[in-house]
């Protein structure tokens, strides 16, 4: 399992640009004008991870495979979008299909790149997409609200339960909140918290893309859209998608690692967006490894062995008898699994067992 991303903005903030980066394909088309992006693009990316190579290494694979990201471009949002202003209702059913949010929000000055307010401000430019995020949840849970509070006065127990969790998410979101801020602590509250598929519930990362000569340090413009997101709880990076698109030209490792080095980076900006999207959508990865390949899969965090093996194949976890595991770090340490082995750092995993990032597992199953 991967995560998915949407990929969104007002026009012209360079989010297309940044997709097309990320991805290493011209499958967006970045223009100077608004709705260029007019269906969805998705594009899926390999995962950077350096312990992925050092177990291939080890093991000598034939192949490594990393897990995938994917990211999809959402057309450009403009005001009035709730109520299907510009392509508001592509954007809104669009946006209702991914696991997290990457708002990317303009903070570089251009004159020769047009702003639909004719002046950069990227805290009101979040604003503005969050408010029609909002009116479109607003609209959506209040005729839910409705419907399951008459229900609830009949003595409906399903009912009762929705209600009180529909209810603060209707205050927050009243109050011009976004509904994630009501979002319940209990597991079954969240449960059904998920299941109203809110677009403001979603995490949210923000992609500050600053010029070419910020993008080590960032500018003022993106130090208030950090202020902004800690105060919301939400992630943000900076990010040069004219960095990005360059980045991705080079085919050569270390061409890349040396520009990156002259700009004062240490990493691509992929890198960092998904690092703080493991993060924000509370992901861990583990491995596989043998002879033919070592390969990375993508679970929750909290993940039991089970749920794990099902990443493979559905048959692994209905069949899911134990898993035998190996810290990366033993694994390093040790020189691989025959001498973890040795050294009695093999361990046998039942079905209760949680997952731990970096796991090296082999599942043992029966159908």
């Amino acid at each position: 399992m991967g995560f998915n991303c949407g990929i969104v903005g007002l026009p012209n903030v360079g989010k297309s640009t940044l997709f097309n980066a990320l991805t290493s394909t011209a499958a967006a088309q970045a223009a100077n004008f608004p709705f260029c992006t007019i269906e969805p693009n998705v594009g899926r990316v390999a995962v950077p991870d350096d312990r992925l190579m050092r177990i291939t290494e080890i093991t000598k694979s034939a192949e490594t495979i990393p897990t995938q990201l994917e990211f999809v471009d959402i057309a450009g949002l403009v005001k009035g979008a709730s109520k299907g202003e510009g392509l508001g209702n592509k954007f809104l059913a669009n946006i209702r299909e991914v696991d997290a949010i990457v708002h990317v929000l303009r903070c570089f000055e251009d004159s020769n790149v047009t702003h639909v307010d004719n002046n950069i401000d990227p805290v009101r430019d979040a604003e503005t997409v969050e408010t029609e995020l909002m009116l479109a949840d607003l609209e959506s849970i209040e005729k839910r609200h409705d419907q399951a509070a008459k229900k609830a006065k009949s003595g409906d127990k399903e009912a009762k339960e929705l209600v009180a969790v529909m209810g603060p998410a209707l205050e927050a979101l009243r109050e011009g909140k976004p509904a994630r801020t009501a979002q319940p602590e209990d597991e079954s509250g969240q449960r059904l918290f998920q299941q109203l598929q809110l677009l403001t519930a979603k995490p949210v990362l923000y992609a500050c893309n600053v010029g070419e000569n910020e993008a080590a340090k960032g500018n003022a413009f993106s130090a208030k859209v950090a202020e902004k997101a800690a105060a919301e709880n939400a992630k943000t990076v900076v990010i040069s998608a004219a960095i990005e698109a360059e980045v991705s030209q080079l085919d050569d490792a270390a061409e890349r690692q040396d520009f990156l080095e002259t700009l004062g980076l240490e990493e691509t900006g992929l890198a960092r967006v998904v690092r703080t999207g493991y993060d924000l959508l509370n992901l861990i990865t583990y491995f596989t490894t043998g002879p033919k390949e070592t390969r990375a899969w993508t679970v929750r965090n909290g993940a039991i062995g089970p749920q794990a093996a099902g990443v493979i194949h559905t048959d692994f976890e209905k069949g899911f008898i134990r898993a035998e595991t190996i810290a990366y770090d033993d694994f390093i340490f040790l020189g691989g699994e025959q001498a973890a082995k040795d050294a009695g750092k093999v361990r046998q995993e039942g079905k209760e067992y949680v997952v731990k990032d970096g796991d090296i597992m082999h599942f043992l199953f029966n159908v």
